[in-house]
């Protein structure tokens, strides 16, 4: 049996595994099994590999993509680029470590708006936002972080309200955060979308619900809005590569 799988907490949202069966049964694959591996904490990490000997590859989702990188024996560019993880594959015995958010969301931000021209405002401060900050700077796209922190990134949600100028100026806005997502699918970024217009294009890394509470608010606004959902299967697929050696 070839093993695979996803480590992450929660995983009640996701739909890697179901991704993962249906390409299994295409390409009749019997042999090959994808399981949920929900850990809250990471130092469960280890041991997975060791009472999982046949396990070849694991996805990893939040809250793990930057912490889990210690535990790599090898970190390929994207590893290093990003400084978070989300595909990992054992190879001869170590663990090896691969981005590939970063080149899913480039590739799905230019399937939808093409050649942008802009700055751009990214939420969030963890491991999907620094994989999207990535693939704007390949883009030549510059962008600033929002966190609640003004350590953490270039703007607070509390600037974003008293200064509505700077809403004004990107018109372009990642939701890297994971709010919103299934089952709390009420929760958005604080933000003042009041100040949104036809101009603004919003991009949602969640993909379930595939119409977020964020996606929902922008279009109220005029906003232009896409979800994550192909980015998941763009990533997906590279995972899946780098899996069967292909990458």
């Amino acid at each position: 049996m070839q093993r695979f799988g996803l480590v992450g907490f929660p995983l009640g949202h996701s739909y890697s595994k179901e991704f993962f069966q249906k390409k299994f049964k295409e390409l009749k694959l019997k042999d090959h099994s994808y399981e949920l591996f929900e850990m809250e904490y990471l130092k469960e990490f280890s041991a997975l590999w060791l009472t999982n000997t046949d396990l070849i590859g694991v996805n990893v989702t939040v809250p793990h993509k930057e912490k889990v990188v210690r535990f790599l024996d090898h970190q390929d560019l994207s590893v290093i680029k990003v400084g978070a993880a989300n595909v990992i594959m054992k190879r001869n015995g170590k663990l090896h470590g691969y981005n590939t958010d970063y080149p899913a969301f480039k590739e799905s931000l230019k399937n939808w708006i093409g050649n942008f021209k802009g700055e751009a405002l990214i939420l969030g401060s963890g491991g999907s936002s620094k994989a999207v900050a990535v693939a704007l700077e390949e883009l030549k796209i510059d962008s600033y972080q929002v966190s609640r922190r003004k350590t953490k990134g270039d703007y607070t949600y509390d600037q974003l309200y008293k200064q509505p100028d700077i809403l004004k100026r990107f018109h372009l806005i990642i939701n890297a955060t994971p709010l919103g997502m299934f089952p709390n699918s009420d929760s958005l970024p604080s933000i003042p979308y009041k100040h949104l217009t036809k101009k603004h294009h919003l991009f949602d890394l969640v993909y379930n619900p595939k119409e977020t509470a964020f996606m929902r608010k922008g279009k109220e606004f005029g906003a232009k809005t896409k979800n994550g959902f192909e980015m998941l299967h763009l990533q997906a697929e590279r995972a899946w590569e780098i899996w069967k050696g292909k990458y």
